[in-house]
């Protein structure tokens, strides 16, 4: 009994062993060290957010947060209502430069009242 108790003893101090030794070479697999506490990685940008923007938004995830699929599904359906608005924005530009182009420049004339013809002529 006592043989078994040293080898299940000896194989978890070489599991641990084998452990720390992995750990302190090759770290926790990482790029970049860990975001501090009350940071977050959430970014769109000051002006001008796009569906993209809204898309590629990411929130840490915590115990007893949102469901993640709801979350998704507003940032989606935002994202898709953004996408419409800008493209109104640019349809309503676009015409307003066309009407604007289109626009006479000249004086207006004036007409008589009796003849209905342009008066001066």
């Amino acid at each position: 009994m006592v043989t078994i108790g040293l080898y299940v003893m000896g194989v978890a101090l070489m599991v641990a062993l084998i452990f720390a030794v992995v750990w302190f070479v090759f770290g926790r697999g990482e790029d970049l060290p860990p975001v501090d506490k009350g940071t977050t990685l959430t970014r769109l940008p000051y002006a001008g957010i796009t569906g993209d923007d809204a898309r590629a938004v990411l929130f840490q995830q915590a115990f007893r947060g949102y469901k993640v699929s709801e979350v998704d599904w507003t940032i989606e359906k935002l994202a898709r209502e953004i996408d419409e608005l800008r493209a109104v924005v640019q349809d309503l530009q676009a015409r307003d430069e066309v009407d604007s182009a289109s626009a006479q420049t000249g004086p207006m004339p004036v007409f008589d009242a009796q003849t209905g013809q342009p008066k001066g002529s």
